[in-house]
């Protein structure tokens, strides 16, 4: 009956939003090589969710840059996850293209499919899910204009051991 119950509840309301890495980390077409579980470990891990052509996106890069140059290599991983909107932002050259003008040069996996996007419960662009070391998912940041509460929660993950 319990079981039952369970099915009932996931039909009527959907699965609960993931809170682990696990779904970021499952095999996927990467750009800039993938992230993997083991690359990703005892990290801080920000994952972008975003759209190339999205201008809410574009806003959220240049702090995404300046942390990775900052804080990459000492304890924080980013990770891009690109869920497309328009049929033109599915074209593989258009995404690369994109990628190497806003100077992304972390992780970005494609999304195309939604599996990240439907896993996390996201709904807008851009969002970032925030990780500890652990590896559970601790903060998720949706718009721009958000880059002071990004750094401080990146920061204080840091901070913790």
């Amino acid at each position: 009956m319990r079981s039952i119950s369970l099915l009932l509840a996931l039909a009527l309301f959907g699965a609960a939003p993931a809170t682990g890495i696990a779904p970021l980390v499952a095999p996927a077409e990467w750009i800039n090589g993938p992230a993997t579980a083991a690359s990703l470990r005892g990290k801080v891990v920000i994952a972008d969710v975003f759209t190339y052509s999205c201008i809410n996106c574009k806003h959220v890069v240049p702090n995404l840059r300046t942390l990775y140059a900052s804080l990459h290599g000492r304890g924080l991983e980013i990770v891009g996850v690109h869920r497309p909107e328009l049929s033109f932002e599915r074209v593989h050259a258009n995404v690369v293209e994109n990628l190497k003008t806003q100077g992304i040069v972390w992780p970005v996996r494609y999304d195309d499919d939604a599996r990240i996007w439907d896993a996390y419960g996201i709904e807008y662009w851009p969002s970032q899910l925030v990780f500890d070391r652990h590896g559970r998912l601790r903060k998720t940041i949706i718009g721009e204009g958000q880059d002071a509460e990004l750094d401080a929660t990146v920061r204080a993950l840091l901070a913790e051991r």
